[in-house]
């Protein structure tokens, strides 16, 4: 299965020189909340447009490979979200080589994002 996490593109481009990517959710380190939000794919919108709206750099959108991160050891966890939702939480920082496609994310004059 493949699961997205909302990025930052300096962020990424960051995770891809250093070889790992700690970046919990926006503005927020995987040392401080202990895990890196992730979405399936029909929660990102709604993710983005609830968190992400004020981001004033640009997005992507990483799909990562669910069995690649599991087989790494690394513990993926399905967890209720505020808004009663179930979102998996990735355990550990995340390899740049579990990522399968980074896809460009932005918000339309509309308010609505688009990836």
């Amino acid at each position: 299965m493949t699961i997205y996490h909302i990025a930052r593109v300096p962020d990424w481009t960051d995770a891809q020189r250093e070889g790992e990517y700690r970046v919990s959710t926006s503005g927020m380190s995987l040392d401080e909340v202990g895990y890196i939000h992730a979405s399936t794919a029909a929660q990102v919108v709604p993710t983005a447009e609830r968190f992400y709206q004020d981001e004033t750099v640009p997005l992507c959108v990483l799909a990562i490979d669910e069995s690649a991160v599991q087989h790494s050891g690394t513990e993926i966890r399905e967890e209720s979200g505020d808004d009663g939702q179930w979102y998996p939480h990735i355990y550990g920082p995340l390899d740049p080589e579990w990522v399968i496609t980074v896809h460009p994310g932005e918000f339309g004059t509309d308010g609505r994002f688009v990836w």
